[in-house]
């Protein structure tokens, strides 16, 4: 019990300050979306909205390679200083445009692609902060600590924000989400600076590529990347089509529905407590196994199961998110030198998201052609098959050396991070 209401990664000084400030932000934007939505649907509609939402993922896409290079330049520190601030700023000027109830669309729609572009600084960054921060034997704990924080977060963030705009207004919300960053901004100001361990700054382009080498050179790298990139694609972009539309059909509307979600982040901090102090030998291995849950939700939707069966689905596929995301971080943080490690980052999230807009866009169409059940069925036994094919790898059976064993930064510290399932 001690272990889990205390874990020993949270006595490092500089991780638990991080994680205090962190998981404030995260909280914060967590209510945020949830309020601006509400929003933007009180003066606009799904076209408006849509066009909020495609403000803040566009730029989030477009920058993060950016995001990658600057960080290995200036360091992850610095870089994300100057997200938080940023991110700070666009949330009061959100909580300000939103303050009179009657928001200028382009002025909603400039902010929030500052606040993307900001988080896609940000994420390669968090990436290649967190073994400067955790000791090479307590990191897989530390980047199961952040999963719980982030599950935590999906879960009671909306709930509360939904609270909160009933009876203050959507700009309160914002206005606590800024506040929220600024908690971050003073957590990351108390961790020591960070220092370029990358050799000599070369072009943007030159360095591009030399991340881009050191991602392509380790086999287990992009092949997991490419496992999540399709899984996305083909699983998880038509679950989040089609099953609210299963929901309001077969299972009783969105309070259906939202009990699916809530379990599947339930099981995502199950997964992540679960992960504390368990080193495996063979981590790739165990995480790409984990994967096979992410089947189940579709699985359980397309056969048309009763609502406790898709729920318990749902709350394995997001303990198996858990335990895949912190396994594959922590392999990558511990393999990848430090001075490519937020480059190589951004291509792993990069690449594990770029096909999702598309199945969001398709998961409809191709639905009234084969039906919602002939989607969501093909993409549950197409993750099984993938699984299989992947865990059949030599690169992905053999058993790494763990953090603090293999080449890289000294004292087995690692920059970095890998693609992390959907969420």
């Amino acid at each position: 019990m001690a272990l889990v209401l205390r874990p020993p990664v949270l006595r490092e000084r500089d991780f638990r300050r991080f994680f205090t400030g962190y998981a404030t932000s995260l909280f914060g934007s967590s209510m945020a979306s949830v309020a601006l939505a509400f929003a933007v649907l009180e003066t606009g509609g799904g076209t408006e909205l849509g066009l909020v939402l495609a403000a803040r993922i566009l730029p989030l896409v477009l920058v993060l390679l950016a995001g990658g290079v600057l960080t290995d330049r200036w360091g992850s520190r610095q870089v994300m200083l100057a997200a938080d601030v940023t991110r700070c700023l666009t949330q009061a000027g959100l909580a300000l445009a939103l303050l009179g109830g009657d928001p200028h669309m382009a002025t909603l729609i400039a902010l929030v692609v500052v606040w993307g572009a900001a988080e896609a600084l940000f994420t390669p960054a968090l990436d290649a902060l967190v073994p400067r921060i955790v000791p090479g034997d307590a990191l897989s704990d530390g980047n199961a600590l952040l999963g719980v924080a982030r599950s935590a977060a999906s879960i009671a963030g909306p709930a509360l924000a939904g609270v909160i705009t009933a009876a203050a207004g959507a700009s309160a919300v914002l206005a606590v989400d800024a506040v929220s960053y600024g908690v971050s901004v003073v957590a990351l100001l108390l961790l020591p600076r960070t220092v370029r361990d990358a050799g000599p700054a070369s072009s943007f382009v030159a360095e591009l590529r030399e991340g881009w080498t050191e991602f392509r050179s380790r086999t287990w790298l992009w092949v997991t990347s490419v496992h999540v990139c399709l899984f996305n694609l083909l699983v998880w972009a038509p679950f989040l089509v089609l099953g609210p539309l299963v929901a309001q059909r077969d299972l009783g509307g969105p309070a259906s529905w939202g009990l699916v979600m809530a379990l599947y982040g339930a099981g995502a901090v199950a997964g992540g407590m679960a992960m504390l102090g368990r080193r495996p030998r063979r981590p790739l291995f165990a995480g790409t196994a984990a994967t096979l849950g992410w089947a189940m939700p579709s699985a359980a939707l397309a056969a048309g199961l009763p609502l406790p069966w898709i729920c318990a689905a749902a709350l394995t596929a997001g303990a198996g998110s858990a335990v895949c995301g912190t396994l594959y971080a922590t392999v990558t943080q511990s393999q990848v030198p430090p001075g490519a490690l937020a480059r190589v980052s951004a291509y792993g999230t990069f690449g594990a998201f770029a096909l999702g807009p598309v199945g969001l866009a398709a998961a409809g169409p191709v639905s009234v052609l084969v039906g919602v059940g002939g989607v969501l069925g093909f993409g549950a036994v197409w993750q099984l098959a993938a699984v299989a094919v992947v865990l059949a790898l030599p690169a992905v059976r053999a058993a790494l050396p763990r953090p603090g064993t293999s080449a890289g930064a000294p004292g087995g510290n690692r920059d970095g991070s890998s693609p992390s399932p959907a969420s």
